[in-house]
């Protein structure tokens, strides 16, 4: 059988495939489950910075609103009745750890570098093998300039790799003005990974209720190609590990990502869409198709698509574009 293991943030996994952080890594039969049926490594589902800073201030004694750069979240939490998700996120760590044998990363959803880096070093001494930090913040804000919004990435970065060795990945979305740069100067930084991409919050309306929806709350497999892209883009031209995300729901979805350059991928929405046990059968895939072409391993193939002869990717694109569109009307 082909060798399916790879090294992603300095860890050892038996194969590329990632559970990502969501509803289903929040406990540690689920995460069992994982790990029984293949997953390389598990992120379990994401505390946010209004959480821990939360409960940090409660532990203080201090019910002020916490500075952030969106202090209206403060007023959905009621720090007299809410429990105490650090103890919990640290006993979740522990007892995942103790129960599995498979990489157990960390994971926090977060807006700002203020007071919540502390955290992680509780993390690592939890047992953690990794850190992600899901970097969640749209480029809405007409009152902050770009270079501000982008500030904030690198003052994360610093701010956490100050307080923790734990190998950190940073989980992005594609919302920048000039994003190979971006992620190019992010792989420079302390960080070990880059995750390409995370999915904001999508709204719709109710035009009955007058009131606001989520919708697309799952990805598709449409979505591969955004993240497929720009993996092919930056393999090779950064200084850290890529890890493919969105719209990774079948094996040959894993097999795309891996031309593309891409050291892992990670998936959640096939998972609650087909159940957990589905990664045996990506896996299978996975496997198939290497035999089919003849693969022993993955690194015969890793970046095999990517856009690293080219000089500059953009015409790389433009090529492509013509040559299937030129000539239709």
């Amino acid at each position: 059988m082909p060798d399916l293991s790879t090294k992603y943030l300095g860890l050892e996994l038996r194969n590329p495939i990632i559970a990502a952080a969501s509803g289903l890594t929040e406990d540690v039969e689920s995460i069992k489950e994982f790990e029984k049926y293949g997953a390389g490594a598990v992120v379990l589902k994401s505390l946010f910075e209004e959480e821990i800073i939360a409960e940090l201030k409660k532990q203080m004694h201090d019910m002020s609103r916490a500075s952030s750069i969106y202090p209206e979240i403060y007023d959905f939490f009621d720090y007299d009745s809410q429990e105490d998700p650090l103890t919990k996120y640290v006993h979740l760590i522990k007892e995942a750890k103790k129960q599995t044998n498979i990489p157990i990363i960390a994971s926090v959803n977060c807006v700002s570098s203020h007071e919540w880096p502390s955290f992680a070093k509780e993390m690592e001494e939890a047992g953690a093998d990794a850190l992600e930090l899901n970097v969640f913040l749209m480029p809405s804000d007409m009152n902050r300039s770009a270079d501000d919004n982008e500030q904030v990435y690198f003052d994360i970065i610093k701010a956490v790799s100050s307080v923790t060795s734990l190998p950190i990945s940073l989980k992005i979305s594609h919302y920048f003005s000039n994003l190979a740069t971006m992620i190019k100067k992010l792989s420079e930084t302390e960080i070990k990974g880059i995750v390409l991409f995370n999915r904001f919050f999508s709204p719709d309306f109710d035009t009955d209720k007058f009131s606001v929806v989520p919708v697309n709350i799952y990805s598709t497999s449409d979505e591969l190609s955004t993240s497929l892209r720009w993996i092919a883009i930056m393999a090779d031209r950064v200084q850290c590990d890529l890890s493919a995300s969105t719209g990774v729901h079948y094996g040959i979805s894993v097999v795309k990502q891996l031309l593309a350059g891409a050291t892992t991928v990670q998936a959640a929405s096939t998972f609650y869409k087909n159940g957990k046990d589905y990664v045996a059968v990506m896996l299978k895939e996975l496997e198939a198709w290497m035999i089919d072409k003849g693969f022993d391993n993955i690194d015969q193939f890793r970046g095999k698509m990517s856009q690293k002869r080219s000089e500059n990717p953009a015409a790389y694109e433009r090529a492509q574009f013509m040559k299937h569109f030129a000539g239709k009307h």
